[in-house]
């Protein structure tokens, strides 16, 4: 497992020390986040300190649905988004790639909701989020 970063409770996490953890990655980060700007609007995000876990994530809503969340780890970050048995259709219809797929229809057969998370390290994995956004966004 990565070690924790944003553990400080008393540290909101800025751009600036959001960047000085996720390195090269950074590019990837604007266009996520430029992205959800640009062509989901009306989508929040919101940063909370999580006693539980020990450090800050980030909620992605649209009105009262989460459509994921967002950690930072040591020269990454992550996006986790939780789909249901609702979501199957579009999942296997979506351009993702197989092994999300296979994840996803792997993790239904022993729970009823389950976490696809991705860490990006290249644009592949910014084409990815895009497309379980639009996933997200289209299960009711």
């Amino acid at each position: 497992m990565e070690p924790r970063v944003l553990t400080d409770k008393n540290q909101y996490p800025t751009e600036e020390i959001i960047f000085s953890h996720i390195g090269k990655v950074k590019t990837l980060w604007i266009s996520v986040f430029d992205f959800i700007k640009t062509d989901h609007p009306d989508m929040s995000t919101e940063w909370r300190y999580y006693n539980d876990g020990g450090s800050w994530l980030m909620k992605v809503t649209r009105k009262t649905k989460t459509i994921c969340w967002v950690s930072v780890i040591k020269n990454a970050f992550r996006m986790t988004f939780y789909l249901n048995t609702k979501a199957e259709q579009a999942v296997m219809k979506s351009n993702i790639p197989d092994d999300f797929k296979k994840q996803y229809k792997e993790g239904m057969k022993t729970k009823k909701i389950n976490g696809l998370t991705i860490v990006f390290k290249n644009k592949k994995d910014f084409e990815t989020a895009k497309e379980l956004i639009v996933v997200k966004l289209s299960v009711k």
